[in-house]
């Protein structure tokens, strides 16, 4: 689904780049390493802040990034123009991924993955693009913080089946993933790095 007018002006200003970088990025980097080369893609790109944070801070070789918002591609394919071939930009669905099996080193969920109504689909589409021993680094919103009256005010997102922590966790390992660390905070944000395994 599509942001509203206020969140997406929250979420394409300064300070929330500052945290994305500094918090959300460095706390994912403690949990799960670098990617140290490799093939990534970022779910939801908004203006491309978080391809950019992919790329500098969790080095990758390529990323791909897409957004349901062409507005924001476009802000993002602006932003990113200095990668060069580097980066990739397009208009696309979490939930119906434009890429073939096993593409991707890393996914990249940066907060996303609760603004899509069939977020079940979007995290196999996700497992379903990722190598054998790739990774999803995910930062999401739990769904205590989406009920909270005010949030539910401000904010537009889909009502039906969110998740709090201990369900994107469960729904992770149903996918087929091998949880390699989480994080919880006051049941409100949740930070996650899984791995797709490989082969036995």
């Amino acid at each position: 689904m599509l942001l509203n007018r206020i969140e997406k002006a929250l979420m394409n200003n300064p300070v929330r780049a500052a945290v994305q970088r500094s918090v959300e990025a460095k706390r994912l980097l403690e949990m799960g390493g670098r990617m140290s080369g490799g093939r990534a893609l970022e779910v939801g790109c908004g203006r491309g802040v978080g391809a950019q944070v992919i790329l500098e801070q969790f080095g990758a070789e390529k990323v791909d990034a897409f957004d349901l918002d062409p507005s924001m591609v476009e802000l993002a394919r602006r932003r990113l123009a200095r990668f060069g071939d580097r980066a990739r930009v397009f208009v696309g669905d979490a939930a119906r991924i434009d890429a073939a099996d096993a593409t991707y080193d890393a996914v990249f969920d940066f907060g996303i993955i609760h603004h899509i109504p069939a977020w079940r689909e979007a995290m196999g589409e996700i497992f379903r693009v990722l190598k054998p021993g790739g990774k999803l680094y995910a930062e999401e919103v739990l769904r205590a913080f989406l009920a909270a009256p005010l949030m539910r005010r401000l904010f537009e997102h889909p009502r039906e089946d969110r998740f709090d922590h201990a369900e994107f966790r469960a729904e992770l390992e149903r996918r087929g993933f091998r949880l390699l660390a989480s994080r919880e905070l006051a049941g409100l944000f949740g930070w996650y790095v899984a791995e797709r395994p490989r082969p036995s």
